[in-house]
């Protein structure tokens, strides 16, 4: 509306402009030239009137543009003092300015939330131009989820991790892929996802790096129980009517021993002797099936408030004696008495035996055989973590990944139920359990509450 106004007083001056010199041209025809004298000076008025005009309206529009080149929104253009064919003009471009600043402070509102949004959640961003390299930005999950306070370049990365910058070097638009990530010893698997986007004529690339170790595990934990379900459920329905069946032979040889004849004293005695040996064979079966059925048995929780101090003690009173025998140091290392976590106690005492356990045959064989008990709060998120270290060889790389399978075991005598069910546990428990080993140096299993 303001700027209609502004151009009717245009035409205004061009109008009376056109008819004061049609007027002239009038007068010069008729041969009326006294009145030609006072209508060329109206006409030289007119002109620098209307150049004046423009040049004031140029001068606004001027300001108004570099307000607008240099984003001051706040600049007010004073309406009342202004010449009053130029209100209008100042009124339209306040009324602009306001637009703009309006627009400019929800434009700022909504970066802001995106910002927060993007600082709050648990992925991992990270923004870099794809032909340059320069990272622009970058959240604070990424940092920690990388142990990473900042980075310049995307070839910074390949000094940190050079698998890890290859890896997302190579990732293409839209493609989603698993990476191993190492930080402070622990591994831990990650899904990382990139998109480009393109904005002021570059090209950038967004990466999102997401934690997927708790999801996989919890997955893999599922697998695994569904299997031990159905393969004890089998086996036991298969051996236990062969056990029945080897204490029949077994109850009707029995009888007929005093029958049997000297000749065929022999062939009874074997025959006896491979009864006995299926029968033992069988129950060896049953209980193998029992053993693994306890994967399974544990789907509920008794949490309660329970001190680390106290559960150092109890299993130090409970493996001392084994561990004294063995010539083993067990050293408890606890800053924080008071230190405490919400946990079924015996379940994770459970925990802690099968990692002593495990310990102490490690460092059986070493000169000065060690283990220690410490605990903690995490730097990054105030969980505690437990950690169960010793001194002894180390975990082979080839061995490091099947440590938590089932039925897997380096020991001759081992079930490998004890770690399987350790893991199992913690997950119950909203938690973890990562190790960290180096050859030669010894093994640490970390539980994080």
């Amino acid at each position: 509306m303001q700027l209609k106004r502004y151009e009717w007083t245009i035409l205004m001056r061009v109008l009376l402009l056109f008819i004061t010199l049609s007027a002239t041209s009038f007068c010069v025809v008729k041969g009326w030239m006294i009145y030609v004298v006072f209508l060329v000076p109206v006409i030289i008025f007119q002109l620098i009137d209307f150049y004046r005009f423009n040049k004031k309206a140029q001068d606004e529009v001027g300001q108004f543009v570099e307000s607008v080149h240099y984003r001051d929104f706040s600049r007010y253009f004073d309406v009342n003092h202004a010449p009053l064919e130029l209100q209008p003009l100042r009124k339209g471009f306040n009324d602009i300015n306001t637009t703009f600043k309006t627009m400019s402070r929800e434009k700022e509102t909504q970066y802001q939330y995106l910002q927060k949004i993007l600082e709050l959640v648990d992925t991992g961003i990270i923004s870099y131009d794809a032909e340059t390299g320069e990272v622009v930005w970058l959240n604070e999950s990424f940092k920690r989820m990388l142990g990473i306070p900042y980075l310049k370049t995307l070839e910074s990365l390949q000094k940190r991790d050079e698998y890890l910058y290859e890896e997302v070097r190579h990732l293409k638009n839209g493609e989603s892929k698993i990476v191993n990530l190492i930080k402070d010893k622990n591994t831990f698997k990650a899904l990382i996802t990139a998109t480009a986007f393109q904005t002021q004529g570059h090209i950038y690339k967004l990466v999102a790096f997401q934690n997927v170790n708790e999801a996989l595990d919890e997955t893999e934990s599922k697998a695994w129980q569904r299997l031990l379900s159905v393969m004890t459920h089998e086996i036991m329905n298969s051996v236990a009517p062969i056990s029945s069946l080897a204490d029949t032979l077994k109850n009707l040889l029995a009888i007929a021993k005093p029958n049997v004849s000297n000749e065929n004293q022999g062939n009874f005695e074997d025959l006896e002797l491979g009864i006995n040996t299926i029968k033992r064979r069988s129950e060896g079966l049953l209980k193998f099936a029992e053993t693994y059925r306890n994967l399974n048995k544990i789907v509920k929780l008794n949490l309660s408030k329970v001190y680390v101090s106290e559960l150092f003690e109890n299993l130090h009173q409970l493996m001392e004696p084994t561990l004294l025998q063995k010539n083993i140091e067990l050293e408890i290392i606890l800053k924080d008495p008071m230190l405490t976590v919400e946990a079924d106690v015996n379940l994770v005492e459970q925990v802690l035996i099968n990692l002593v356990v495990n310990a102490a045959e490690a460092v059986k064989e070493r000169p000065e055989p060690r283990i220690i008990l410490s605990a903690s709060l995490s730097g990054n998120n105030n969980k505690v973590a437990i950690k169960v270290s010793d001194n002894g060889s180390g975990i082979p790389d080839e061995v490091l990944d099947k440590i938590f399978i089932p039925f897997f075991s380096t020991k001759k005598s081992g079930s490998g139920i004890g770690l399987s069910l350790c893991k199992q546990i913690m997950m119950l428990h909203k938690g973890n359990i990562q190790v960290q080993t180096v050859l030669g140096e010894g093994t640490a299993f970390i539980l994080q509450f």
